[in-house]
């Protein structure tokens, strides 16, 4: 019968019995058959021991003094860096309450005393072998893990590519908003890991919460291709009848993804650009639009966005109006908590405001031609 070695070295086994002559005997036995057998006399050496170098086997006494064999199986299956390791247990012990004992506590065979050695031979090779196979088995799983999520990525930034693609291109109907969806992108992602770290809005926002609201903030003012660019494109103040036109594009963006999302009901990425489309308007006090919706019934990424927005707003140049420096824009948005914002993400924006700016003047392409 060939020896089983794992991972193309001799299989490390150790031997757990107080009795001297028994782990000479299954020491020799080892050995010869090119085994590294460790013998320890007790439970508790043995215990010190395999967390120093860990065997790929145990075989393991019964009837030992201060620690028994249950006792050391027990405290090994609770160790979660040793709780994997087989045991074997070989026991002059008989009768069935031991062994059902042995089995219950995670042992994986039991030999009765006194042993035969082809027959410990055999089940020995038997355990390293389940045991080879079971790593083995992981290893796969892990690879296939790996692959799919490479797969899964691979697709969700295709997705996102054509998510961007189609925010970009109702975008660019406007020529001058420039990289206004890149800035409030980076704007809503500061504004949310701040809230998260540090605010009552904590168990609200996850890893997930930002990397979404990162990737779905461009879709805000999709709605924006059904406005007539009479209206959308007019360089002059609109009047109180285009306005109202113009406060159509949230819910017109928020159909339109609605559309999306009845295909895929599941996806959060679809489901908080929805959100943010159609609610990046309302207002704290409830005097916003399309929905007339007040504090909190506001969701969350829309109350984040609508910062965002208003100060990439602001700090832009536009044909109707000059940008506003960053100590003008601050004023507004202070002033604006608690009725125009949560005053919760105004004062995180307050703190974050440096960093805003600094974002704007990187991605803003007056600055970049100049």
């Amino acid at each position: 019968m060939d020896t089983i070695h794992i991972n193309s070295y001799p299989s490390n086994i150790m031997i757990v019995d107080d009795t001297a002559d028994n782990l000479r005997v299954l020491f020799d036995m080892l050995k010869s058959r090119g085994y590294s057998p460790r013998p320890v006399p007790n439970g508790k050496l043995a215990l010190q021991a395999m967390k120093i170098e860990r065997p790929d086997l145990i075989l393991l006494d019964i009837t030992m003094p201060e620690l028994d064999g249950f006792e050391v199986c027990k405290r090994i299956k609770s160790d979660e860096k040793l709780k994997d390791i087989p045991i074997i247990f070989i026991s002059a012990l008989i009768e069935p309450f031991d062994k059902v004992k042995a089995f219950s506590l995670g042992g994986v065979d039991y030999i009765t005393k006194p042993f035969h050695i082809d027959e410990v031979f055999a089940r020995i090779e038997t355990q390293l072998k389940v045991g080879r196979l079971q790593r083995e088995l992981k290893a796969t799983i892990e690879n296939l893990e790996i692959r799919v999520r490479e797969q899964v990525k691979e697709i969700s930034d295709s997705q996102l590519a054509t998510i961007f693609s189609l925010a970009k291109l109702a975008e660019s109907r406007d020529d001058e908003t420039g990289k206004h969806l890149e800035r409030v992108r980076n704007y809503c992602k500061l504004l949310a890991e701040y809230l998260g770290e540090h605010t009552a809005y904590a168990s609200q926002i996850s890893t997930t919460f930002v990397e979404n609201i990162y990737q779905a903030s461009p879709l805000h003012d999709i709605g924006k291709v059904g406005i007539p660019d009479a209206i959308l494109l007019k360089p002059d103040k609109l009047t109180a009848e285009e306005f109202e036109v113009m406060k159509g594009h949230p819910a017109l963006g928020a159909q339109t993804l609605k559309a999306v999302v009845n295909q895929y009901p599941n996806n959060p990425l679809i489901n908080m650009g929805i959100e943010i489309t159609r609610s990046h308007h309302e207002w704290w006090d409830g005097s916003g639009y399309p929905d007339g919706l007040a504090g909190k019934a506001i969701p969350l990424s829309a109350r984040i966005m609508s910062v965002a927005d208003v100060f990439d707003a602001m700090r832009s140049k536009r044909v109707y109006k000059p940008s506003f420096s960053l100590d003008e824009t601050r004023e507004l948005i202070r002033t604006g908590s608690g009725t125009h914002h949560d005053p919760l993400v105004v004062k995180a924006f307050l703190t974050l405001q440096e960093k805003f700016n600094e974002t704007f003047e990187e991605l803003d392409e007056d600055t970049e031609k100049s």
